[in-house]
């Protein structure tokens, strides 16, 4: 039988919304497009990196939620308001990922809030860091 299992945060907008932060459907774990906000402070950095850390650290929180972390994403999709900013984001980025390396697709739409510079939403499998990978490079 599928097991579901559904995280909330206690977030203002999860409620006011209807939606989870993650929803988990046996291994798949999908989690909502997330925000630089501190769930502490309830504050939103205004320097780029750090809010983009902070992203991160949600991201983290909420998949340690469900016994899992960053080393189980295998797709994600990146959102930067400031077209300027992605190559910083793509760094920082590049630092959480590297040797996990998931799918990602980068856009630069209006997020929902001029003070949001970057969001970030993944999908993982967990327990996909303690599975056997094929790596396959194609040649140009």
């Amino acid at each position: 039988m599928t097991k579901i299992t559904k995280v909330k945060t206690g977030a203002k907008l999860e409620e006011l919304s209807s939606y989870s932060r993650i929803v988990m459907v046996d291994n798949w774990i999908f989690v909502s497009n997330t925000a630089g906000r501190n769930p502490e402070t309830k504050e939103i950095p205004e320097d780029l990196a750090e809010q983009t850390e902070q992203v991160f650290a949600n991201i983290t929180r909420a998949l340690n939620a469900v016994d899992s972390g960053l080393e189980d994403v295998v797709s994600t999709r990146v959102f930067v308001q400031n077209p300027a900013d992605t190559p910083a984001v793509m760094g920082i980025f590049g630092e959480k990922f590297r040797g996990i390396d998931p799918t990602t697709t980068v856009t630069n739409p209006p997020l929902g809030s001029a003070h949001y510079k970057v969001e970030i939403e993944v999908t993982a499998y967990k327990g996909a860091a303690d599975t056997v990978q094929d790596r396959i490079t194609l040649s140009l």
